[in-house]
């Protein structure tokens, strides 16, 4: 269940869904300041407040949580990140809400299920924050008529992908082949549902193409390259995800397609996880992605302010 969105609807002719109406400000109210909310100290209480969470992980504390949610998104650091997205902070609260008492319904795992789905809530909603006003792919059908977005296999054919992905299988006999392969090299590839779609936004490249050489760079030469798990996808999708069970928060940022997902864990039998955490994370205090840890994956979203460099990276590269 997600708290009714406020988009004004698609429109004909359009591939995309147009972004949310900002809401309208009460009289006499002052307009937000140009400078952003402080994205540091957001972290750091994101990161305080799920202790607390943790703490309350018990089948019989859901008041207690719900006291809790209710306190701490008020505070100021967080305040001031939810309240300038689309839903504003009633609406997060809600949602949030929403979701914990989703997850306690179909009695997982605790402490650890529990707190990863708050982090993956609160921290997601930098995306959101970034990229309010960006139009969303409602359907798979616009995410492959958009002229926003380019094959990735026409790329990888010609050489210009520095990074790997697979594809999600369509038939019978592609699932059975991924199944053998898994079988007989268990360890060779990331186990991963594959990208539904193989498409993605000039800049999003550029930026995982760079990714990819600072990865290769630092680490041995025996090293895999980057593997990306996730790239854009559709609102259509992301309800087909969450029917099976995922913690597919809503609005994303992958159905906006500014966000990414890179596997992270698969690394670690290669002595290289912690390097490509690190770069990640330096990214991050450089203002230019924001990461979120959702576990054998880490999420990826593109900073509005790298968008230019990175369009004009992607020009330089393929010789536009």
């Amino acid at each position: 269940m997600r708290v009714p969105s406020r988009s004004s609807g698609h429109q004909s002719g359009s591939s995309v869904t147009p972004p949310a109406r900002s809401r309208r400000r009460a009289p006499g109210t002052p307009p937000r300041p140009a400078v952003g909310p402080d994205l540091d100290a957001y972290r750091a209480a994101v990161a305080d407040l799920l202790v607390e969470v943790g703490a309350l992980a018990g089948a019989g504390r859901t008041q207690a949580r719900q006291v809790l949610i209710d306190d701490r998104l008020r505070e100021p650091a967080l305040a001031a990140v939810l309240d300038a997205t689309p839903q504003g902070i009633v609406g997060a609260r809600e949602t949030l809400l929403l979701e914990m008492a989703r997850h306690q319904s179909e009695a997982r795992d605790g402490v650890a299920e529990l707190t990863a789905l708050v982090r993956v809530y609160l921290l997601s909603r930098v995306d959101v924050l970034w990229w309010r006003d960006a139009p969303t792919f409602r359907t798979d059908a616009q995410v492959g008529a958009s002229p926003d977005l380019v094959d990735l296999e026409w790329l990888r054919r010609r050489d210009l992908l520095r990074f790997r992905y697979a594809e999600q299988p369509r038939t019978l006999l592609r699932r059975g082949m991924r199944a053998v392969r898994r079988r007989l090299r268990p360890d060779a590839a990331p186990r991963t549902a594959g990208l539904p779609l193989r498409r993605a936004r000039r800049e999003v490249v550029a930026l995982l193409n760079d990714l990819a050489r600072q990865f290769a760079a630092s680490t041995p030469p025996a090293t895999p390259p980057l593997w990306v798990t996730s790239l854009v996808h559709s609102v259509e999708h992301q309800h087909r995800l969450r029917r099976l069970g995922h913690p597919a928060t809503a609005p994303s940022g992958h159905c906006l397609g500014w966000a990414v997902d890179v596997e992270i864990e698969w690394f670690g039998r290669f002595g290289v996880r912690d390097t490509l955490a690190e770069l990640l994370l330096a990214r991050q205090r450089a203002g230019e992605i924001n990461v979120v840890d959702e576990g054998p994956a880490w999420h990826l979203c593109l900073a509005p302010t790298a968008r230019r460099r990175l369009r004009r990276a992607y020009e330089a590269e393929m010789g536009l």
